[in-house]
């Protein structure tokens, strides 16, 4: 039986960048929540606001978005107390839903800043209804606003957009109408937390691509001497698959591209694209799918400009 929690939250940083904390770059100041059976109706909602500790004065463009009273935050509950009230409102096993890739990330910094127990030890698996809204709705790459998603589905906008109850509303009413067992199967993974060894990295197929999250790298150049990360496995039969273009970085170092083929199934393009951890360490999310022969030609020839530039 599932737990689907939609999650939305309002934060706020520093007016000035030389105040930002480190620690606490986004400070959350609103927590909405809807909670969803296994039919995906509304059974229950959670809305509240958190009093403020680092950030006192609101950042210029976070009041224009928000329009939020600081002082009035000032006699809210501090987040310890919020978010354990959460956490126990959320009940066994939530799987969280969010509109994008940041709510959880921001969510667990939180929680760390005030010393709480993480949510995971390692990568969170959760909902993006934003990408699925993209697979189910549109070409699968484009991100849409909550906005536009609203709009495309001719909903009438009864509440407020940047408030964390309403749009995490919003997008509850968005997940129920697209979600079916196809979209559900393109889980995403929060990596807040990273693999801390080769047996916890991540490695998952999907119907039309797989993922891997690797563990921690002291550099680029480290990761990409790991077998794990330079090997390309098909994405639909998992056999191993043989280099037809070497691993090249057409973009300075930021992501590195390959192509490999498999016997069965063809031609596949390997992306791993190089993310930084919070300790400036590297970490790689790599993806593997199938391609055509265009595709290939076009990637060769990247390569080969890729190899000119580096002999200048």
């Amino acid at each position: 039986m599932a737990n689907y929690i939609v999650l939305d939250l309002e934060w706020n940083q520093a007016a000035k960048k030389e105040n930002e904390i480190r620690d606490m770059i986004f400070e959350i100041l609103q927590i909405g929540a809807v909670k969803l059976n296994d039919d995906l109706e509304t059974t229950d909602t959670f809305d509240s606001y958190v009093r403020p500790r680092v950030y006192r004065v609101m950042n210029p463009m976070t009041q224009k978005i928000l329009h939020m009273d600081m002082k009035a935050l000032k006699r809210e509950r501090p987040f310890p107390y919020v978010m354990s009230d959460f956490l126990d409102w959320c009940g066994k096993d939530p799987v969280f839903c969010t509109w994008g890739s940041n709510d959880l990330a921001q969510l667990q910094s939180n929680m760390d800043f005030y010393g709480m127990k993480p949510l995971s030890q390692g990568p969170l698996p959760y909902i993006d209804v934003q990408k699925l809204f993209s697979k189910g709705c549109e070409d699968g790459k484009s991100r849409r606003s909550l906005e536009y998603a609203v709009s495309f589905f001719d909903m009438e906008p009864d509440a407020d957009f940047h408030r964390a109850l309403g749009d995490a509303e919003y997008t509850a009413r968005i997940f129920a109408r697209i979600a079916d067992s196809s979209l559900l199967e393109y889980v995403s993974y929060d990596t807040y937390r990273l693999p801390k060894n080769k047996e916890e990295e991540i490695h998952v197929d999907f119907p039309t691509y797989s993922k891997y999250i690797s563990r921690p790298f002291k550099s680029k150049h480290a990761a990409m001497r790991d077998k794990d990360v330079v090997m390309v496995n098909c994405s639909i039969c998992g056999a191993r698959a043989k280099r037809v273009v070497k691993w090249f970085s057409p973009s300075g170092g930021k992501y590195y591209l390959a192509v490999s083929k498999c016997k069965l199934h063809g031609y596949l393009k390997a992306k791993s694209r190089m993310k930084k951890c919070r300790d400036d360490r590297i970490y790689v999310v790599k993806t593997v799918k199938p391609i055509g022969t265009e595709d290939v030609d076009q990637i060769r020839e990247r390569y080969e400009n890729a190899m000119i530039l580096q002999r200048r």
